[in-house]
């Protein structure tokens, strides 16, 4: 016995969770953003490092455990601060 018209045409999900999902399309782009994101991160974790030891030509490092400088923007005579 085939199946009648209105069988086919039953929703698989209740009218309730539909209206809570977003539309095909934009859950397509989710999911494709999804995607791209994991082979990128993939492509980058084999890559690895690319330069780690970079450094500035004139030899100074930055970025170590304390600050370059004491936080001075210099040319600011008189910011010392509240007394």
């Amino acid at each position: 016995m085939s199946p009648s018209p209105a069988d086919r045409s039953r929703p698989v999900l209740p009218q309730a969770v539909q209206r809570l999902l977003p539309a095909r399309p934009v859950l397509g782009f989710a999911v494709l953003l999804t995607v791209l994101f994991a082979l990128s991160y993939g492509v980058g974790a084999a890559a690895g490092p690319v330069a780690p030891g970079l450094h500035p030509a004139d030899g100074s490092r930055t970025g170590g455990p304390g600050p370059a400088r004491d936080g001075d923007m210099g040319g600011m005579h008189g910011m010392g601060g509240m007394r």
